[in-house]
C-alpha cells in the first residue's frame, strides 16, 4: 500500500499578480490548500521550497507561514523542482520524519518582464567548466531546445506540423479553463480561442524550426500541494491520490550522446517499476511543456512512444481529454496555454489531482492513474528529470 498521498492544493488563478509578491502569492495558495485537505497551518510538519523566494528560503519560508517544520527541503533543480519534492515528501513520511508535508511555489516573472527563453544568459560569478562550450557563445534557452527538435527531425524525420499538434491540443484543453482563458488575455494575447496546425506554423519564427505558438507563455503564478501520511489521509475532507512511484534523474552534454534523449529514459522507468504499472495503463499525462518539442521528447523516453516515432504518435488530436488512442495531456492548458512563471512543475501535481478527484474542466471520464513528469533546466543541455505516477481507489 502506498504511504502518502496528496491530500490538498490550490492553484493562484490569475496570470498578473497585481501587485503581491512571490511570498504571498505562495502564503494565499498554502492557505487555501490547506483548507482543502481539511488542515490547519499548525499540522505542517515538513516544507519544500525551490528558492524562488531567494537566499535562505527554508528558513525564510517557515518563518514567514510561522510554522516549526522538522523536515526541510530545498531541493532546487528549475521546473522539475515539485516532482522531486513530491517524491521527497514520501520517501520522509514512509521514514517517519512527518506527517504533513507543505509545496508552495510563487512568481512574478510575467510582471517582471524576464525574458526567460530568449534573453541573455548571464555569465556566473566564477566559471563554470561544464559550460564552456555554451554560455560563452551566446547559446539562449530556447536555441538549446530548437537544437534538439532539429535533430530531431534529422534523425527521425519529425516535421514542424507534428510539433504543432501538440500546441493545438493544449490550447483545446485551455479553452475549457476559464482561468486558463481569462489569463491569456491579461498577459496580452489577443487570440485566446482553439488554434490549428496551420496558426502554429504561421506564427513567427523564433528560433528555427519553433514558432511562437511552440513556445510557452510567460505568466505569473504560483500554487501549493499537501501531502500526507496515510493516517492523516483516512481524515481528509476530499479523496486521496496516492503516490505510487517516483523516479529523479540528471541529464547533460557528454561525448556521443544524443541530445534528443531526455533524463526521463531513466526516471520514468523506476517510476513506472515502484508503481507496477506501464505507459499504456495511463489515463492523463501532465507533462512539462516548456515548448513543444518537450514534451515530444519526454512522451518518447517515458515510453508512450518508441524513440523517433513521437511525431505520428501525438498527430491527429490524439491527446484530446475526448479522443480514445493515448492519455489526455496536460488538461488544464499547460505551459503553452494556461501558465508558465518559469517553474511550472507544481501544475502538474495540481492538475492531475484535478482529474483524479474529477474536478478538471477538461475531466477524462474515470481517469484513475496519471503520470506527472517535470523538466527542469534545459534539453540539449544540463537538465533534470522528476517523475511521480499518482492513483485514486
Amino acid at each position: 500500500m502506498p504511504g502518502a498521498a496528496i491530500a490538498g492544493i490550490h492553484e493562484f488563478d490569475k496570470r498578473v499578480a497585481g501587485g503581491l509578491s512571490k511570498l504571498q502569492i505562495k502564503a494565499e495558495c498554502a492557505r487555501l490548500a490547506l483548507a482543502d485537505a481539511g488542515l490547519t497551518w499548525a499540522d505542517v510538519d515538513a516544507v519544500y521550497d525551490a528558492g524562488e523566494s531567494g537566499f535562505g528560503s527554508g528558513l525564510t519560508i517557515a518563518e514567514y507561514f510561522g510554522v516549526n517544520p522538522r523536515v526541510v527541503d530545498t531541493t532546487s533543480v528549475g521546473g522539475s523542482s515539485y516532482e522531486f519534492h513530491a517524491a521527497h515528501a514520501a520517501r520522509d513520511i514512509a521514514a517517519g520524519a512527518c506527517r504533513v508535508a507543505l509545496l508552495t511555489y510563487g512568481s512574478t516573472a510575467h510582471s517582471e518582464s524576464r525574458a526567460i527563453g530568449t534573453g541573455a544568459r548571464r555569465p556566473p560569478a566564477e566559471p563554470q567548466p561544464a559550460a564552456n562550450m555554451d554560455l560563452p557563445y551566446g547559446m539562449t534557452l530556447i536555441g538549446s531546445y530548437a537544437t534538439v527538435a532539429q535533430r530531431h527531425m534529422a534523425q527521425y524525420g519529425t516535421t514542424a506540423a507534428q510539433l504543432a499538434e501538440i500546441a493545438v491540443t493544449t490550447r483545446a484543453h485551455a479553452v475549457r479553463n476559464p482561468a486558463a482563458v481569462a489569463g491569456l488575455a491579461d498577459i496580452g494575447i489577443k487570440r485566446t480561442g482553439e488554434i490549428t496546425v496551420d496558426d502554429v506554423l504561421g506564427s513567427r519564427l523564433i528560433a528555427d524550426p519553433l514558432h511562437l505558438l511552440d513556445c510557452c507563455i510567460v505568466s505569473d503564478g504560483g500554487g501549493a500541494v499537501v501531502i500526507v501520511s496515510a493516517d492523516v489521509a483516512s481524515d481528509i475532507r476530499k479523496p486521496p491520490v496516492w503516490i505510487l512511484g517516483s523516479g529523479e534523474a540528471v541529464g547533460y552534454p557528454g561525448f556521443g550522446s544524443d541530445i534528443t534523449t531526455t533524463a526521463a529514459v531513466s526516471s520514468g522507468p523506476e517510476a513506472f517499476g515502484q508503481a507496477g504499472i506501464g505507459p499504456d495503463e495511463i489515463d492523463i499525462a501532465m507533462i512539462y511543456d516548456s515548448f513543444t518539442i518537450t514534451v515530444l521528447a519526454i512522451l518518447e523516453d517515458l515510453g508512450f512512444a518508441k524513440k523517433g516515432e513521437g511525431g505520428p504518435y501525438v498527430a491527429g488530436g490524439r491527446l484530446r481529454f475526448d479522443q480514445p488512442g493515448g492519455p489526455a495531456l496536460n488538461t488544464d492548458g499547460g505551459g503553452l496555454s494556461s501558465n508558465h512563471p518559469g517553474m511550472r512543475g507544481i501544475f502538474l501535481l495540481i492538475e492531475a489531482v484535478r482529474q483524479l478527484r474529477g474536478e478538471s474542466t477538461s475531466q477524462v471520464p474515470g481517469a484513475r492513474l496519471a503520470v506527472a513528469h517535470g523538466n527542469g533546466g534545459q534539453l540539449g543541455s544540463r537538465h533534470a528529470a522528476g517523475t511521480v505516477i499518482l492513483g485514486r481507489e
